[in-house]
């Protein structure tokens, strides 16, 4: 992946932003459909509305485009969703990367990635702990002070009074009511209005996110089902990170207003084409006049991201040294020099394109 210190240099910091809130969609995306089916939500689910800018910054900037069409082939494996990983002695296994989204088009597996985890015997997520809301309600209640305000604190005492103004418009469009959030942390928050209306209203249906189908699917074909992580896990690291970055990464996501829909329609079709090293930079380049800062954003990548990736090759290795895996996590862990795939292959796997 573009390595985030270079793209602050280039690109607007509004994408950044988002792809932070959107990096713990697969832990927060549960929680919004939970939240979200309690809420006055509309009994009418809203339509996607939203359209593809990569047509559009192609025509209007393509200098632009161009440039970003460079920098995303200079990206190491960042082109590709789905890796074969192969050790001697062991049945190969597959990496795949994912969209914590449940559109049709994410949910739906290519024919070479259907292959591969039917053939499969053990299937690896993120984390399994939102497969069962029981489970995941207790870890939260053990835990409350990584998703809730805890004593005299709210939300809303660290907002200023513009910012607060657009929080509770945001949450309204999505049928939820500020008051009834007042003790939720801003990063829950910013993830719930990162997704569309749509989104929200399809997983309050109860439709899964492509990695919960993926699990629910592994059940059912009676496969092994592990996880890499623990919901404590991802927010504790979370949680970890200073509270202005947070506050500022919700306003942020909040500034975006009707543009979401173009975005995450824009991601859903460069993940379609595989583009993985294209999203963060075009993702940018559609928001760069949303004026935002930048600040904290290193931690972030550090705590979240090249920390995670590297938690998440300890954990599997054992499970790849097995043999016959599919596992899935978050499309954006896999690029770059410090992304999964890399990591794998520092750690003495053969990782190649699956074909």
């Amino acid at each position: 992946m573009i390595r985030a210190k270079l793209l602050a240099d280039r690109y607007s910091e509004a994408a950044i932003k988002l792809l932070a809130a959107l990096n713990v969609l697969f832990l927060a995306s549960f929680l919004a459909a939970l939240f979200f089916a309690t809420s006055q939500a509309r009994a009418d689910a809203p339509l996607c509305k939203g359209k593809d800018l990569t047509a559009t910054l192609a025509a209007e900037k393509p200098d632009e485009f161009a440039a970003i069409k460079v920098e995303a082939a200079k990206t190491i494996n960042g082109d590709r969703l789905l890796w074969k990983i192969q050790k001697d002695g062991v049945a190969p296994s597959y990496l795949f990367g994912t969209m914590h989204m449940t559109d049709p088009r994410v949910t739906s597996l290519t024919p070479t990635a259907a292959k591969a985890f039917d053939e499969a015997k053990t299937i690896v997520i993120e984390t399994t702990d939102v497969l069962d809301k029981s489970q995941m309600t207790a870890a939260l209640l053990r835990n409350p002070e990584l998703m809730m305000f805890t004593g005299d604190a709210t939300l809303t005492s660290l907002l200023s009074p513009e910012d607060k103004e657009a929080l509770e418009k945001g949450l309204a469009s999505r049928g939820i009511m500020l008051a009834s959030v007042i003790k939720m942390k801003p990063w829950m928050l910013a993830a719930m209005v990162a997704l569309p209306a749509c989104e929200m209203a399809r997983q309050a249906s109860g439709a899964p996110v492509l990695d919960v189908k993926l699990a629910q699917d592994a059940k059912a074909d009676g496969k092994t089902l592990m996880g890499l992580e623990t919901v404590t896990d991802q927010l504790g690291a979370m949680a970890s990170l200073p509270m202005e970055f947070h506050i500022r990464g919700l306003v942020d996501s909040l500034k975006l207003g009707d543009r979401m829909d173009d975005i995450m329609e824009t991601m859903i079709e460069l993940y379609q084409r595989e583009q993985v090293a294209m999203i963060m930079p075009l993702v940018a380049a559609a928001t760069k006049d949303a004026g935002v800062s930048d600040e904290g954003y290193a931690e972030f990548e550090q705590t979240m991201i090249t920390a995670r990736n590297v938690t998440m090759v300890d954990h599997a290795a054992p499970i790849i040294d097995q043999g016959s895996a599919f596992i899935a996590v978050g499309a954006l862990h896999l690029p770059g020099p410090d992304g999964v795939v890399e990591l794998l292959r520092d750690a003495g796997y053969e990782v190649s394109p699956a074909e």
